[in-house]
């Protein structure tokens, strides 16, 4: 029984889909807005620790990940976090910048939800949760989906599932394995903005340093390819986390190593050199000013001693330069070879996706099915730690709701 005849569908009730649909509902079009979930915004909802890190106001192409690097360039452009903030703005929700342009809610994420919901009804659109989608086929010149509420006939259809990442709240390949039955070409997707996981025997030493955070720069690749962060990172019981392992591990390859430097901004073979006449200190006192005591202790034992003498029991001032400067340079240069990631149950977003190459980009519409569209993270677009994926939903979000047109 067909339930409903649309100008346009959009599977997926998350911050991309939320917004194509509000999008095209307020320039007249009926649009139906379908999901699996009972919760509306579930990602939106846990995200930036319950306040939502809705955009970053320093957004920019070279923010995002992707094999078609330029193809993000137009939405960006055409729907910017000035524009979304304003949105926010009209709303009544308070904001504030908490670090490096990462801008979220003073109250909570529900103030994003309750407001994207109200846009949504602004625009008349109808909801379909919790809704299945059984199939959806093209037949014609317009898209049947068999679902659990009934049959939906829509024009267009949109796209907006998102990726595999935190598969408890829901998440699926549902976009990518449409995308394939419609002849469209997919990047190899994996877990992004991840921890990074390491062989157990060796990690643990590090793994009783569980806990510790310390700033540090971390990068990959080389040449071109080369990739580095400043943030903070964290030791856990299986690898390394933080701010600056999940950004690094949007471009870490399995098989690559990972370098550290955990004294960034430093020269320490100098410094230790230049001042280590008659400084009596113990070179674990040393290290213990720059770090936390306890990865002081671990650095060191794991050094080399001198004469039966444990490294960091010895005086600054009864080092050879040479051992200062062999120590600086381990340090400088941390060298590490994970064995993996902490997988999609710990990623906050989902790297590969349908290849942009096959969309376009100022619609988001495929090249090869007309009327069908993909939006937000189940395209080839991974952006930075800090807002950057939530500016991408609202932009690509916007330019697909802005394009989807009215049925003749």
């Amino acid at each position: 029984m067909v339930t409903g005849v649309f100008d346009a569908a959009v599977i997926g009730a998350g911050a991309a889909g939320m917004m194509a649909a509000a999008q095209a509902g307020q320039r007249g079009l009926r649009v139906v807005l379908l999901d699996h979930a009972e919760k509306l915004g579930e990602k939106i909802r846990i995200s930036g620790g319950g306040r939502c890190n809705f955009t970053n106001i320093g957004t920019t192409p070279a923010n995002f990940f992707s094999q078609n690097p330029n193809f993000c360039r137009s939405a960006l452009a055409a729907y910017t976090p000035r524009d979304f903030i304003g949105l926010v703005e009209r709303h009544g929700i308070s904001w504030h910048e908490k670090h490096r342009g990462q801008l979220f809610c003073d109250d909570s994420s529900e103030s994003i939800i309750a407001m994207l919901r109200r846009e949504c009804d602004a625009g008349k659109v109808a909801w379909r949760m919790a809704c299945t989608i059984k199939s959806l086929t093209r037949q014609a010149d317009d898209f049947r989906l068999d679902t659990s509420q009934g049959e939906i006939r829509a024009r267009q259809v949109v796209l907006a599932t998102g990726g595999m990442a935190i598969p408890q709240l829901g998440a699926t390949d549902f976009a990518l394995g449409m995308a394939r039955q419609f002849g469209l070409k997919v990047v190899e997707p994996r877990p992004a903005l991840v921890p990074l996981t390491f062989d157990a025997q060796q990690w643990a030493p590090f793994g009783l340093l569980s806990g510790i955070a310390l700033e540090a720069a971390v990068r990959c690749g080389s040449g071109k390819s080369r990739t580095e962060f400043l943030e903070d990172l964290l030791f856990t019981h299986r690898g390394l986390s933080g701010p600056a392992i999940l950004q690094i591990s949007s471009y870490w390859n399995p098989g690559e190593a990972i370098m550290l430097d955990l004294a960034p901004g430093k020269r320490l073979g100098d410094e230790w050199v230049a001042g280590k006449s008659g400084n009596r200190q113990a070179l674990v006192s040393v290290l213990a000013a720059l770090w936390s005591r306890r990865l002081a202790e671990q650095w060191l034992a794991s050094e080399p001693g001198q004469d039966g003498t444990a490294l960091g029991a010895m005086r600054l001032a009864d080092m050879p330069d040479k051992t200062l400067r062999g120590l600086a340079e381990r340090i400088h240069n941390w060298t590490l070879h994970p064995t993996g990631t902490a997988g999609y149950k710990k990623a906050e977003v989902m790297r590969g996706g349908v290849d942009t190459r096959g969309i376009d980009q100022k619609t988001m519409q495929t090249k090869s099915v007309p009327g069908l569209y993909f939006v937000g993270e189940a395209l080839d677009v991974t952006g930075w730690l800090g807002g950057y994926n939530f500016q991408w939903a609202w932009a690509s979000g916007a330019a697909c709701g802005r394009s989807l047109h009215k049925a003749a």
